[in-house]
């Protein structure tokens, strides 16, 4: 109870705020069903060769380095494609200029991070310019080396000034916020216990000075099931999307299936389990990136083809979209962004580490 009455609280005027959108019954069709076309914007690799794109993230504004409406990419490889090594988040703009916003070594973290770096699919910034991304890193690019990492906070100039680890981070693989504009609510999937875990942290803009917890992290759900895997390196609950009704869907990948937990907001234990199943089988085939769309469905990528299915809420899977750029089929596409500027989505594609929009 406690816990239910700070959260609301802190999140007392959360429609108000809320970045995602209620379904529109007006649009005539899926949203994949127009967009026709796909772009390659540009290379994601950095001077320092980091490969293997995965975290995608729109900058909603422009402060300090960060530029409205350019696209941050974080890379999980080094330039020896040693998984779980990468350490730098790209910037991109529209023309495909590409900069590196953040560079990240284990020493100037500003915390501790068990492993050190290796950047995943969890990346999310917000309004007030913080940056947050996920590490889950290793030593020699195997499994047998991984640790349970940590999430780095990064001001908006691209310097990390603290860790958010220990305390049910395990494995920070993707993530989504609900940003608030002074405070933001993560909710993040840990891919080492197969659970999905709620932050809530203070994002102060400007000068108000340092971010910090608000509310004691929360299991919202767990039990996903997980696993090593000698090409993935590991297989578990990936991606995340907030729906406007507060329900949390989470793409749970190695039962290929979609999964939704209820007032994932306010909920005070991991009760839900593994969630309710939305949609499972047909034409997702081992979800890994997930968001929300403008019309309130669910948007997710295949690990096992080059495939971004459209489900709706109720289940009903009602567009599918060949999206692999690379044409090399499974394992390239990772995370995904709904685009700033009209009906678009951006993914990467590790195929040719590049990113893309579909519009």
């Amino acid at each position: 109870m406690r816990l239910t009455v700070q959260l609301i609280g802190i999140l007392g005027t959360v429609t108000l705020f809320t970045s995602v959108v209620p379904a529109d019954d007006d649009d005539g069709g899926s949203f994949l069903g127009h967009l026709k076309n796909i772009h390659t914007i540009d290379s994601t690799v950095p001077a320092n060769g980091d490969v293997n794109p995965y975290g995608v993230a729109i900058v909603p504004e422009s402060t300090g380095a960060l530029v409205a409406k350019h696209v941050l990419v974080s890379n999980f490889n080094n330039s020896g494609n040693l998984q779980g090594t990468g350490t730098t988040i790209d910037q991109i703009g529209p023309d495909g200029k590409v900069t590196v916003f953040a560079k990240l070594s284990a020493a100037s973290l500003g915390g501790p991070c068990p492993g050190g770096v290796g950047l995943t699919t969890a990346l999310a910034v917000t309004r007030s310019g913080w940056v947050v991304v996920g590490s889950v890193p290793t030593s020699d690019g195997t499994s047998a080396t991984i640790q349970a990492g940590c999430l780095i906070v990064i001001n908006h100039n691209g310097q990390a000034v603290m860790t958010l680890s220990g305390a049910n981070i395990n494995g920070p693989w993707d993530m989504t916020a609900l940003d608030l504009g002074q405070a933001a609510v993560l909710f993040v999937s840990n891919v080492l216990d197969g659970s999905v875990v709620r932050l809530v942290l203070a994002t102060p803009s400007g000068n108000g000075g340092m971010p910090q917890e608000l509310a004691p992290r929360v299991k919202v759900a767990m039990g996903f099931p997980e696993h090593t895997d000698p090409n993935a390196l590991i297989i578990g609950p990936t991606g995340l999307g907030l729906g406007s009704d507060g329900t949390l869907y989470v793409a749970d990948t190695l039962e290929n299936r979609i999964a939704a937990v209820p007032n994932a907001l306010f909920r005070g234990d991991s009760a839900a389990g593994t969630g309710q199943t939305v949609s499972q089988g047909m034409a997702l085939n081992g979800p890994l990136g997930l968001a929300i769309a403008p019309n309130g469905d669910i948007l997710t990528v295949n690990a096992g083809d080059g495939n971004m299915v459209e489900t709706t809420p109720k289940g009903q899977q009602v567009a599918v979209r060949a999206v692999d750029v690379s044409k090399q089929g499974a394992g390239t596409l990772f995370g995904l962004a709904i685009g700033a500027d009209g009906p678009s989505v951006y993914f990467v594609d590790d195929g040719n580490n590049t990113l893309n929009i579909l519009r």
